[in-house]
């Protein structure tokens, strides 16, 4: 039992307030060694968050994926969302290799809850190419909750939720530090993080600043790519008090974020991606256009015991400011500035025979100001509430999950005439209100000490967002005129999720099946007039929201095999066909689905408890995406996307002093054969057409060599 919490505290797959006291530090055991592979204790043993706080894993109802600390310290990537879309039903829409927008078994957007600190992240997430806005040095693991869970979070958790966890508090009495830092040859990309963080008599703190900055990529068809340049900047600084009726802490974030606009526009005779004059491709500075994103956020969690359960409270403040600057580098024309205010008040109540009940209230307000001279969405108001109660119950070999949920949201759009000879009245004025149900039920059996078996159906709901209601602009970071629909109804989903677990000491395995179907699904739509040609506003194609019923079904399959200790062999594949029900057959699926995709993986660890080296290891993996005809074609939206395999190779090991860790080194290369490939979530597969090859868009990255160090420092 010591050596499985030892391994969960190192994977970081849980936080040391879940170990028992009888766990002990690296440095003090001199227990046998074993390797850290995630699947020795990942089905049974790690715990995650639950419907009435931590349970375990293989508790859960729902289908949820766990990245930890040493996945998440040792994948090369560009960006946090970019961090975990291998794992099995997660996928990205991508803007170049800095903007990475997550989807969960198809579904994006504001479909998809991003948790951070405690609370959801708010940054205009309705944007095409608005990323997340996360220090990815800064997230210690992540869980991936698949599926409706808006009984926790509300309004637009349709396709699931992504927590990112903070480190946990180090224990009473000890400080330590970090510093990171990492290269990636393609574009050049540096990366550098410090972290301090201590617990003296119960005073806590963490602070943590980063950097990272990359030139333009390349790729084989073509070359360097223009706009795909980024610079980012972070800090945070968490504050707290530990006592023995509770906690509260402070956390303070800042993140800065300039990316380069990719418009994909070439030369007529070359066909080459156009260029300013004397222009450096391998230079780090700003060139137009190019976005400006300023997150700030403060969050202050409070928790009290009461008795054997607890009352927890969250309130939060975020102000997210988006710039474009397309003509002048000091003056934007696109400037959106949003505030918004959460609040999460709950209390869970301790073991009452076999359950264990919790109840409570979050929600959020928001204003957002125009504050440019370029136009979107109108200047709204919006405020929601959701009241909740959930339930756990544990009988014999079955636990039981499930909850309702109501909530209310009410957002107001304001009028904008523009102050122009014209007098164009832009926006309208209107209100929308929105009610919503939810309710999930779930179990989880075990039929056999090694094999369990989840049932889940649940019922979501998604409020149209301001973008989808109102919008009437151009957008300069996605190319096109967006036009709103305020008739647009709620989204209601049902869906029904099916799944097995297998862990033995050779194989572990998780199969995950669900059948979603979804009233009122909203997207945009390509506008095409009598004549079939596309609609052009303002210089650029013209989009329409518009909604339908749509159905989705699929699943993830995992399965390891590790026939020696050292020695593991992984495979996942992933599937979902995304249907509008009653279309056409050119608009009949639904746009962005993720190809079938299938990830395959040989690691081998090298070197076990040397006294130099500890847990090196090598791993040659496959990223397979298959051919995508699903797509949907109605006004030339989208088109099909050829298959394609990236050939991966990763390395590592600590490296230790005197029995310590002083340093832990990667080193990888991905897509070792420089192949030249569109992803079918890539919006940059739609740009210009290359006449002189009559290529369609810019493509993907092309080889890329990374290495990084981890610095950890004792104190």
């Amino acid at each position: 039992m010591k050596t499985i919490y030892k391994s969960l505290l190192l994977m970081g797959v849980c936080s040391s307030a879940t170990v028992p006291s009888m766990a002990m530090t690296e440095e003090a055991d001199s227990t046998h060694h074993q390797p850290l592979t995630e699947t020795n204790v990942k089905l049974n043993e790690v715990v995650v968050t639950g419907l009435t706080g931590q349970q375990k894993l293989v508790t859960s109802a729902s289908p949820i994926s766990v990245v930890s600390p040493k996945q998440l310290e040792s994948q090369p990537s560009t960006n946090i969302i970019d961090a975990i879309s291998r794992q099995p039903g997660v996928s990205q829409i991508t803007t170049g290799s800095g903007i990475s927008k997550p989807v969960i078994r198809g579904m994006g957007y504001n479909r998809v809850v991003v948790v951070n600190d405690g609370i959801r992240q708010e940054g205009q997430q309705w944007g095409d190419e608005h990323g997340v806005e996360i220090d990815a040095a800064s997230v210690h693991s992540v869980e991936i909750l698949k599926g409706p869970a808006s009984l926790m979070y509300g309004s637009d958790a349709l396709a699931g939720v992504i927590v990112f966890n903070s480190a946990p508090v180090l224990p009473m009495g000890e400080m330590g530090a970090s510093v990171m830092s990492g290269y990636q040859s393609n574009n050049g990309l540096f990366d550098y993080s410090v972290n301090f963080a201590g617990n003296k008599q119960g005073f806590v703190w963490n602070t943590r600043y980063s950097g990272k900055m990359a030139h333009a990529y390349k790729n084989r068809y073509d070359g360097y790519v223009y706009g795909s340049a980024y610079r980012e900047q972070s800090f945070m600084q968490m504050l707290g008090w530990n006592h023995n009726g509770g906690h509260t802490h402070l956390t303070l974030d800042y993140y800065h974020f300039t990316p380069g606009i990719v418009e994909g526009e070439r030369d007529e005779e070359t066909g080459n991606l156009a260029m300013p004059d004397g222009f450096n491709p391998k230079s780090y500075g700003r060139s137009l256009p190019f976005q400006q994103i300023h997150h700030y956020k403060a969050v202050l969690d409070n928790m009290w015991y009461v008795g054997d359960g607890n009352i927890k409270l969250l309130a939060a403040y975020q102000q997210n400011r988006r710039q474009e600057f397309e003509e002048s580098r000091d003056e934007c024309g696109l400037d959106l500035m949003l505030h918004t205010v959460n609040y999460d008040l709950h209390y869970t109540s301790p073991m009452l025979g076999a359950w264990k009940i919790a109840t409570g209230i979050n929600g959020m307000w928001q204003e957002s100001v125009n504050k440019g001279s370029e136009f979107l969405i109108p200047d709204f108001l919006l405020f929601d509430y959701g009241l909740f109660a959930t339930a756990t119950c544990s009988i014999n070999k079955m636990n039981l999950s499930g909850g309702v949920r109501y909530d209310h949201r009410h957002l107001h759009g304001d009028a904008l005439v523009e102050d122009n000879a014209d007098r164009v009245e832009r926006f309208k004025n209107f209100s929308r209100g929105f009610d919503g149900f939810s309710g999930s039920l779930g179990m989880a059996y075990e039929l056999l000490p090694n094999l369990n078996f989840k049932a889940n159906v649940s019922c979501g709901f998604r409020a149209p967002n301001i973008s989808e209601l109102a919008s009437n602009g151009e957008h300069e970071g996605t190319q096109r005129y967006e036009i709103g629909n305020t008739a647009l109804k709620p989204e209601q989903s049902c869906q029904l999720d099916l799944g097995l677990d297998y862990t033995s000491q050779i194989v572990s395995a998780q199969l995950s099946l669900f059948a979603n179907r979804i009233s009122n699904y909203i997207f945009s739509t390509r506008l095409v007039d009598s004549n079939g040609n596309h609609v052009i506003t303002d210089g650029s194609d013209t989009y329409k929201f518009t909604s339908g019923d749509a159905r989705l079904m699929g699943g993830e399959v995992y399965v390891d095999v590790h026939p020696l200790e050292r020695l593991h062999i992984g495979n996942s594949f992933s599937y979902v066909n995304a249907v509008q029900l009653h279309q056409p057959s050119d608009a009949k699926y639904l746009p962005f689905t993720p190809a079938p995709r299938w990830l395959g993986d040989v690691r081998y660890e090298i070197m076990c408890d040397g006294r130099t080296f500890d847990h090196m290891y090598v791993k040659l993996a496959v990223d397979c995406n298959l051919r995508q005809n699903h797509y949907y074609a109605a006004g030339g939206t989208e088109t099909s996307t050829p298959s394609y395999t990236l050939l991966n190779l990763y390395a590592g090991t600590d490296i230790k002093s005197h029995g310590r860790r002083i340093a832990s080194v990667y080193a990888s290369c991905e897509n070792i054969t420089n192949r030249a490939y569109q992803n079918h979530m890539s919006r940059l597969k739609y740009l210009d057409v290359n006449k002189a090859t009559g290529r369609m868009g810019v493509f993907n990255m092309g080889r890329n060599f990374t290495v990084k160090v981890v610095v950890p420092i004792s104190l």
